[in-house]
């Protein structure tokens, strides 16, 4: 009887799969209560009758006297009927549990069913997203390239780790030729569909202040998607450890292992601090690019402050430098950038410069490259701002700084920083860079147009543009130096910083100095012609 139960039991299933196939759910149901009725009638006619009773008070397969002394008369009666019953309440639970799998086959089914009906839309969708950007003649972004939908804004949870930091995101490629030609397409017009990730890459060591840093790039940050921020911490300073943590899945915590002294000569023992920094560098960005697999980053220290449109600044420029090889960063600071010295009124403007500034850059995967095998052991600063890193390419500035320092105590010792930083001007107005056409900065567009505002400026001497001076007008004019003693005598009276690296003045491009003197702007610069600069000029 058993055997004949599950055959039919077999038989359900293997029909179950057939119509499950079919997609007839209600045939199935159907056949099924058909069948679990059928296999009840089996069960009954295959048990010995207990009808009628016989003349000896025992039911009847045989004689009467036999079965009553098999099962006690009446008794034998009552347990039979009990076993029968539990048998029939196993089968039925046995008949519901046999339901609840089918059910959830169903549900699976329903699900599978309708994630095929939403993967070919979505297919159909990218078809023909594909065949309106060929009808555009703009090339297609490829799938392994990281993007983001802003229409989908998703916060990913990010994890603090010690030494090198799981992969949190996918995988980018290189911008190949085809990512190029999209730079190139989306000069002075940020896309808003579909953008590239840019990571922040904090650098950190001592300083528990990091917390005003992080406060300000959590508060400006649209999007923790599109801007995950990356804390690389060195020097083991368990209390700034604490403080970073604090943030949890608001940014990604990383540490540099190697926290040895860096063996240096005698003379440079004082220097031990900046040999720290360049190595903690080194392998912060090769996290960044070849961990994490991103192909930009923004590089900010833990001193600096953000402005509000921090995040827009560097979505805006990143299709210019991607594709303007003239170029290799971008930078929020502008070394002249005091109040007094730029103009409140052009928070937009925006300037190309040969002078490598730093304090808040962007970087490009490909760059990292070039400069990664040749990384100096200190002072990295001043290294990419010689000529053999430099190459003769320009970074872009702002009139108005998009960051400040906030960090007198540092391995500088507060260089520079009572006299200059600490009166640098931060922006508070947003401009919404990526709705403005940038693509005057472009190389040709911006040199034309550079020599032509500047040399075509009055020519005035530095007592003119002083208090009491004779000058009138609201300018633009033009001062002259002709040597490295003549720019420093004239910068220190005009208030910009007089310093030159490698014969490239701050904020400097192509030798001229932009900037505002009692509301005037001047350009301080060489005599029209200027080929190149001198590197005897430090």
């Amino acid at each position: 009887m058993m055997k004949a139960f599950s055959s039919l039991q077999s038989l359900v299933w293997c029909h179950w799969a057939m119509v499950r196939k079919k997609g007839s759910l209600i045939l199935c149901g159907a056949f099924l209560f058909v069948a679990w009725n059928a296999l009840l009638l089996l069960f009954l006619w295959g048990r010995p009758p207990i009808g009628r009773l016989g003349e000896g008070g025992g039911a009847e397969p045989g004689a009467g006297e036999e079965w009553g002394a098999k099962v006690g008369g009446t008794n034998g009666l009552a347990v039979e009927v009990i076993r029968l019953a539990e048998e029939v309440e196993s089968e039925l639970e046995t008949q519901k549990k046999l339901l609840k799998q089918i059910q959830s086959h169903r549900e699976l089914w329903e699900q599978r069913k309708e994630l095929g009906k939403r993967e070919s839309e979505d297919t159909k969708d990218e078809k023909n997203i594909e065949q309106l950007k060929k009808l555009q003649q703009i090339p297609a972004v490829p799938l392994s390239h990281k993007i983001v939908d802003d229409t989908k804004t998703v916060t990913k949870n990010t994890q603090t780790v010690m030494v090198t930091p799981p992969r949190l995101v996918m995988k980018e490629q290189e911008l190949g030729q085809e990512n190029k030609q999209i730079a190139e397409n989306e000069v002075g017009l940020t896309k808003p569909s579909r953008q590239i990730i840019i990571p922040i890459l904090v650098i950190a060591c001592d300083r528990v202040t990091v917390k005003r840093s992080l406060d300000k790039l959590i508060q400006y940050r649209p999007s923790a998607e599109l801007y995950p921020i990356i804390v690389s911490q060195d020097c083991g300073h368990a209390d700034t450890a604490r403080m970073i943590g604090s943030y949890g899945s608001q940014i990604t915590h990383i540490s540099q292992p190697d926290l040895a002294d860096i063996p240096v000569r005698p003379d440079h023992r004082k220097f031990q601090g900046y040999y720290k920094i360049s190595r903690h560098y080194r392998w912060a960005l090769n996290q960044v690019f070849n961990v994490f697999a991103y192909s930009t980053v923004v590089i900010v220290e833990d001193d600096l402050e953000v402005a509000p449109d921090f995040f827009e600044y560097f979505r805006a420029l990143y299709p210019i430098l991607s594709s303007d090889p003239t170029l290799w960063c971008i930078s929020a600071w502008n070394d002249n950038g005091r109040d007094g010295l730029v103009d409140p009124g052009k928070a937009d403007l925006l300037y190309r410069t040969d002078f490598f500034p730093g304090l808040g850059w962007m970087l490009l995967k490909e760059v990292w490259a070039e400069l990664e095998p040749k990384w100096p052991k200190a002072f990295w600063d001043d290294w990419m701002r010689q000529p053999e890193q430099r190459k003769d390419r320009s970074c872009i500035r702002p009139e108005i700084s998009r960051t400040i320092t906030f960090g007198r105590k540092g391995v500088s010792l507060g260089q520079f920083f009572d006299q200059y930083l600490r009166y640098i001007k931060l922006n508070t107005e947003f401009v919404p860079f990526t709705k403005l056409d940038l693509s005057y900065l472009v190389k040709e567009k911006y040199d034309e147009t550079f020599e032509k505002e500047v040399y075509i400026a009055p020519l005035v001497k530095v007592e003119e543009l002083q208090q009491g001076g004779s000058l009138k007008g609201s300018g633009p004019f033009r001062v002259q130096y002709s040597s490295r003693d003549s720019f420093k005598v004239l910068a220190r009276n005009l208030g910009v910083m007089d310093d030159l690296k490698s014969g490239v003045p701050r904020a400097g491009y192509r030798g001229v100095v932009s900037f505002i003197s009692r509301g005037r702007r001047i350009y301080l610069g060489p005599p029209e012609g200027w080929t190149k600069y001198d590197i005897s000029w430090s």
